[in-house]
């Protein structure tokens, strides 16, 4: 009876081991908010995306691909990113990344004021 309850144990948590998890959705371009101010003849831009449960406890990635630079920053409490301000300016190709444990999800969009396009690709 033993080796029957330890087969259906060592069963049961293999099967766990191999279940594949849902993907996290990548971040929608539609709910990207971006804003420009020019400090000292240099363009900032301030980043913020609303809360997603997909989210919860993640880390945001932003990466100006013209810079070359960007900024990481854990997801906020209420699931939200931002405000995050980074050099950029209207036109420049953003990878806006999200990190949850062991899967990340990906959104390059053209940076422009206010929400982005997802009809706006980046270049290769």
């Amino acid at each position: 009876m033993r080796r029957v309850i330890v087969s259906l144990l060592a069963a049961a948590l293999a099967a766990g081991c191999i279940t594949p998890s849902i993907p996290i959705p990548p971040p929608d371009p539609t709910e990207m908010m971006f804003h420009f101010t020019t400090v000292d003849m240099v363009s900032h831009a301030t980043f913020t995306y609303p809360p997603d449960t997909n989210y919860c406890g993640g880390v945001s990635y932003l990466f100006d691909r013209e810079l070359g630079s960007g900024v990481i920053h854990t997801v906020n409490s209420d699931c939200s990113v931002g405000p995050l301000e980074m050099a950029a300016s209207p036109g420049d190709n953003v990878d806006v990344t999200i990190e949850t444990n062991a899967q990340t999800a990906s959104t390059c969009v053209v940076l422009q004021e206010g929400a982005q396009s997802p009809n706006v690709a980046c270049a290769p």
